[in-house]
């Protein structure tokens, strides 16, 4: 471990669960490969971080990882999975690839904006969601879907069922 990187768990940038997750997954890899673990590093920092991979967090687990930080930062710069500014808690993404658009991906997205108050690409007021479209999640068969988080998956979606969902949701966070 370099001298950056323990100034960096010296500042508490990577907490040991993060630490204990990347070591997890570096031992997926031979040691001169450690840049392959680059993708679920930063996964899992921005969420332990609140959804998002500040400068410094993105260059923490370069360091830690023993990566340049250009390697880190072309990463977290391409994959759309990875923000780079603080976003809501709960990231919707709707589906607008053919197949859901023809069967009402666009009323879905409509709906969403008017009940949240919020266009594609911004959070709401109380930072509790951001909204965006995407291209195809491999659900054409069930469509129109969205996701929750990159990892819930809502298929052969009507307004009812983005209503329940939603309401799900702000129940759980109001029960809080």
């Amino acid at each position: 471990m370099s001298d950056t990187t323990q100034e960096k768990l010296q500042l508490g940038i990577l907490s040991k669960d993060v630490i204990k997750h990347i070591d997890h997954w570096c031992t997926k890899f031979p040691e001169e490969k450690k840049q392959s673990a680059i993708i679920p590093a930063l996964r899992y920092a921005q969420d332990a971080a609140g959804g998002w991979l500040s400068e410094d967090l993105i260059k923490a687990v370069a360091d830690y990882l023993d990566v340049p930080h250009i390697k880190a930062f072309e990463v977290a710069t391409f994959y759309s999975m990875f923000d780079l500014e603080p976003v809501g808690k709960y990231k919707i993404a709707v589906c607008d690839n053919i197949s859901c658009k023809l069967n009402g991906a666009d009323k879905i997205v409509d709906h969403i904006k008017r009940r949240l108050g919020v266009n594609c690409g911004e959070t709401t007021e109380d930072g509790r969601y951001i909204l965006r479209t995407c291209e195809c999640m491999a659900a054409c068969t069930n469509a129109p879907m969205m996701q929750i988080n990159d990892r819930e998956y809502h298929e052969n979606l009507t307004l009812e069922k983005v209503d329940e969902i939603l309401d799900d949701i702000d129940k759980q966070e109001d029960g809080k």
